[in-house]
């Protein structure tokens, strides 16, 4: 019997610097989260409508050694009480997940403990398995400010893409809606406040993409709509009023929930042909945040008779334990990366799916 291992894991992708402390038995479902530290930036990027590679690098060198100290304060253990350090290694923003990386090497090189690189997407995609103890094969639906895709969770490392945005994320259409319309950043959360007292009918915004069979999603021509819809009425009327914003924010939101909610019916569609025991819809990343989008989910399986996930609010968005509950499923399968872990600022989970948003130099950006 594999005896529980006590993992120290870091994240560093974007702009949430985070470290937290996990306990579990390698390859087994659920864990025990026994910390979860996150320093958010969004204070830092506020006067620049977005992030900030530059800043946001420039504060996880400043703040991940104090966000493995508090985790581990919070955890009641020191570096002597864990046995491996999980970090993530790409894909992100590569100046944090630099930052990430170096300081779980230097600790890994300080204690002599392995040191295991983790995918974030991996970690998003794991999490239901972390806090549900969810049975493989499930369908996941990925949604968050940089990526959204369906993948069906096959194993550990095993994920298979069964469609995703061709353009623009959910969440990065969020935030660009966000400052077409005057609101602060993040978008998410200030479109979804300014749609609880708007009319999601009064605008007729688009559906991209509803009218083809596959999984694919685009949200850039749903914000262009937006931008129009709101250019329209300061030319009509000099300017925008604060129920205009209430009513392009509840439209574009329902739109975006339309569009997850009847393409993860195709998606089910595809997942169904399996014939898995007990199927399962998850879903996770920021934008499994959203309760309206959370809601027409949760709907939507309900309908197709397929049980529905979602983590909880912390563990949606960025975080250091879906990282360390991702090492925990893939430790007993693979060994442990040395000092020589590189951080990758691209990094697809389904290798063998052509890539959605193009490739350079460095590979395929998803």
């Amino acid at each position: 019997m594999t005896l529980p291992q006590t993992i120290l894991a870091i994240e560093s992708s974007c702009d949430d610097t985070a470290a937290a402390v996990v306990r579990g038995v390698p390859g087994a479902p659920k864990a025990q989260v026994s910390s979860s530290i996150v320093f958010g930036q969004t204070e830092l990027h506020a006067a620049f409508g977005g992030v900030v590679p530059e800043i946001a690098a420039r504060a996880h060198a400043e703040k991940v050694d104090l966000a493995v100290a508090q985790a581990l304060d919070a955890a009641q253990t020191d570096l002597d009480g864990i046995d491996a350090i999980a970090v993530t290694s790409g894909p992100g923003l590569i100046g944090g997940v630099i930052s990430g990386v170096m300081c779980a090497k230097g600790l890994a090189a300080a204690t002599g403990k392995p040191i295991f690189g983790v995918n974030h997407l991996a970690g998003h995609a794991l999490t239901p398995r972390l806090t549900d103890g969810v049975a493989y094969p499930y369908l996941m639906l990925l949604v968050s400010g940089g990526h959204c895709q369906f993948l069906l969770v096959e194993g550990p490392t095993r994920f298979r893409r069964l469609g995703g945005t061709i353009d623009d994320a959910p969440g990065e259409a969020f935030d660009k809606v966000a400052r077409l319309l005057g609101l602060p950043q993040p978008g998410g959360p200030s479109v979804e406040n300014a749609a609880a007292s708007g009319d999601p009918r009064r605008f007729a915004l688009p559906r991209p993409l509803l009218d083809r069979p596959d999984c694919n999603m685009s949200f850039s021509g749903l914000k262009t709509a937006v931008l129009r819809a709101r250019d329209t009425l300061i030319a009509d009327q000099g300017g925008l009023y604060r129920q205009d914003i209430a009513d392009l924010s509840a439209g574009f939101q329902d739109a975006v929930a339309d569009v997850l909610a009847k393409k993860s019916a195709r998606a089910c569609e595809e997942y169904l042909s399996l014939a898995p025991d007990t199927p399962v819809l998850c879903v996770a990343g920021g934008v499994a945040a959203n309760q309206s989008i959370r809601a027409r989910l949760e709907d939507q399986s309900a309908s197709l008779g397929i049980a529905f996930v979602a983590p909880p609010l912390a563990l949606c968005t960025d975080n250091a334990a879906m990282i360390g509950g991702a090492a925990l499923e893939q430790m007993s399968m693979r060994p442990a990366d040395g000092l020589t872990l590189a951080a990758r600022p691209r990094w697809p989970l389904d290798d063998t799916a052509p890539a959605m948003l193009g490739s350079g130099r460095k590979g395929a950006k998803a």
